[in-house]
């Protein structure tokens, strides 16, 4: 079986540029309709403020997507694939300190997800407000109906859909350039805000100007995306279509502080630059073009959600939940728990809140922290796998760390507007440590023997013609990655209580792979017809078909004559020549013999509650639960030391 491919092409040709607009631009493609009208707020409009706002964004995109996405991070690429895991998947041989940057990480993306359609919706939605007969329209329940059809439609795939994506962002982006060149043009001096110093000199001498820093934090929002979305499209495709992407939002964030500067009033009093600098013919134009970009930065991070959870899942952070692929699509799934919570999340998120004004107050926290965490783990990508020189490392670090924690600090500010969201990232932070650490927990108390040891028996159970068959095909699945050794408890089914005896015995390990999509297998017959150990390397990105691949096997095995299979299928049943097929799947519960400390028992008792949330081991591993069989056997983690028993009674007459 030969490794699969994830089709990235290296190629630059204008379908895959065209499919790199559609798919990894929306969330930073549509910052320009809030990041502006934040950044000024309330306050007088001055050129200090305008300048210093305007030029702080840029050197914002320079310095945190440019250099440290565009140009650092997108080196970072596990076979072609991108992301918080992906990078994990690289980097954590060096150390087990990073498990806790890659869950901060990975919980603050997901939450992501949850304000950041609703911003990019209601700030395209309110622009109606601004045509004659819209002004009193209510906005709220469009864009809640927005959005419920967007979390709606998501069951049946975007592959239609999804073509149209690159074509409408093309027109979004040179709108964004159409807009912000007149301004430009009639005002020229805004380009004097490219010099860094009136960015130095709002953060330093305007009056509380480090704290609008979580205003122009907004402009980058986006970045993570670049990184998360490397698979679609390819590092090369990424970076030639930055370039214009940059260009426009550039050009349009110009264009905005050109005409704030050239209006004649003292205050926005609630008015989007963005917006109003439009003419007045083209708005409607406008704001529908806007709607159709910010749905496809939402779908885009709604995708994205469901490809980090079913990494989490396949790198043993998050509980198994049913994944689905709705179309032929390769890489497009589709996850009914996750949909129902993000939808659930974003209509709380604008029922809430009611504007995007509001949510602007509280958007930025979150992806500061994701930044952080990828800064920690791309130094030691840099130093391990790259070789870099470490003084260099270092300094780069020292670069970004500044930044991002200037950014951070000022976003702290935020914390009292989106107190409630909190509950939602410790959720989701405290299910991916549970998770994590109740499993090492587990797989620690897993005790595996010699193999060898059992060979004999396992002949003689064989051939033991007194005992009733159990299936032709006996299967468990292993996590004993060596071909000498097994799991006792393993054993311990064959032989205990009522012994399986079977024509052939599979011992099957499942190996998740660093790479994405890894699809290969290997073989060793223990024992001539007897006892068959097969590995099987599966990338964390492939959902698993475990039954699917060893009926592959089997198959591939009989048609290369290597091991007699035929035989088994023949002595299966005189009535019925197919050899029967039987998966023995254990499950571990906790022992009521346990003493926990609290740590312990609070990790463990979640664990297990979680695992009964999700999906049980035989959806999980993809069998059909035809050809199972569900053994439990308790796990005792630490077991009661004394018991004080007394008899009372020792008269038995």
């Amino acid at each position: 079986m030969v490794k699969s491919n994830n089709g990235i092409s290296s190629k630059i040709t204008a379908a895959s540029l065209l499919v790199a607009l559609g798919i990894i631009y929306g969330d930073i493609g549509t910052s320009p309709l809030y990041v502006l009208k934040a950044i000024i707020g309330e306050r007088p409009i001055t050129e200090a403020l305008v300048f210093g706002g305007i030029s702080c964004v840029f050197w914002t995109l320079v310095l945190q997507t440019t250099i440290k996405y565009i140009w650092l991070t997108l080196q970072a690429d596990n076979d072609g694939e991108g992301g918080i895991f992906s990078l994990y998947a690289l980097v954590r041989r060096y150390s087990k300190h990073l498990v806790i940057p890659t869950i901060l990480g990975a919980t603050t993306l997901l939450a992501d997800g949850i304000i950041t359609p609703p911003i990019s919706v209601s700030s395209a939605i309110e622009g109606l407000t601004l045509i004659d007969g819209f002004q009193d329209i209510p906005t709220v329940p469009i864009v809640v109906v927005i959005l419920s059809l967007l979390f709606f439609f998501q069951r049946f795939g975007t592959q239609k859909v999804g073509a149209v994506f690159g074509p409408v962002m093309v027109i979004w982006f040179i709108m964004l350039f159409a807009i912000g060149l007149p301004q430009i043009l009639a005002y020229p001096l805004v380009l004097k805000a490219l010099n860094p110093f009136y960015a130095y000199q709002l953060l330093i001498k305007y009056p509380h100007g480090f704290w609008l820093l979580g205003a122009v934090f907004l402009a980058t929002t986006g970045a993570e995306a670049l990184y998360s979305d490397l698979g679609h499209c390819g590092r090369k495709n990424i970076r030639v279509t930055w370039v214009f992407v940059k260009t426009t939002l550039v050009v349009n964030y110009f264009g905005q502080a050109a005409w704030v500067l050239n209006q004649p009033q003292s205050f926005l009093s609630g008015r989007n630059p963005f917006f109003e600098m439009m003419p007045f013919w083209f708005l409607f134009a406008g704001v529908a073009i806007a709607t159709l970009a910010t749905i496809i930065a939402s779908q885009a991070l709604i995708s994205g959600s469901y490809t980090l959870i079913n990494e989490a899942m396949n790198l043993n952070f998050w509980p198994r939940v049913a994944v689905r692929q709705p179309s032929e699509t390769k890489g497009q799934i589709y996850i009914p728990s996750v949909n129902n919570i993000l939808w659930a999340g974003c209509v709380a998120m604008i029922l809430y809140f009611r504007s995007s004004t509001h949510m602007e107050a509280a958007y930025g926290f979150s992806i500061t922290i994701a930044m952080m965490m990828t800064t920690v783990l791309l130094s030691y990508f840099l130093i391990y796998k790259l070789k870099w020189n470490k003084f260099l490392v270092w300094s780069l670090l020292l670069l970004f760390a500044s930044v991002e924690t200037s950014f951070f600090i000022a976003n702290v500010a935020k914390i009292k507007e989106r107190w409630m969201f909190l509950f939602f990232e410790l959720f989701i932070f405290l299910t991916m440590y549970v998770w994590y650490y109740a499993r090492k927990i587990n797989n620690r108390f897993t005790k595996f023997v010699d193999l060898g040891m059992y060979i004999t028996r396992i002949m003689e159970l064989s051939n033991d013609q007194n005992i009733s068959k159990f299936s032709t095909h006996l299967i468990y699945l292993s996590k004993a990655n060596t071909r000498h050794e097994i799991e006792e408890k393993i054993m311990n089914s064959i032989f205990s209580k009522k012994p399986k005896r079977a024509d052939l015995y599979w011992f099957v390990h499942i190996n998740r792979t660093e790479q994405p999509y890894t699809l290969t297998y290997d073989v060793s017959e223990l024992v001539t017809n007897k006892v068959i150990k097969v590995n099987i390397n599966v990338g964390f990105r492939i959902q698993l078909r475990t039954e699917l691949y060893i009926k592959k096997i089997m198959q591939e095995l009989e048609e290369s004559n290597e091991f007699n299979l035929r035989i088994h299928s023949l002595s299966s049943c005189k009535y019925h020549k197919e050899p029967d097929f039987k998966f023995v799947v254990i499950e571990k519960f906790l022992s009521v013999e346990n003493e926990f400390s609290l740590k312990e028992g609070i990790i463990l008792n979640s664990y297990f509650f979680l695992k009964r949330l999700g999906l049980n081991d035989i959806k999980a591993f993809g069998l059909d639960k035809s050809d199972v069989m569900l053994e439990y056997i308790p796990l005792v983690y630490r077991p009661v030391q004394i018991i004080e028993l007394n008899r009372i009674n020792k008269n038995l007459s």
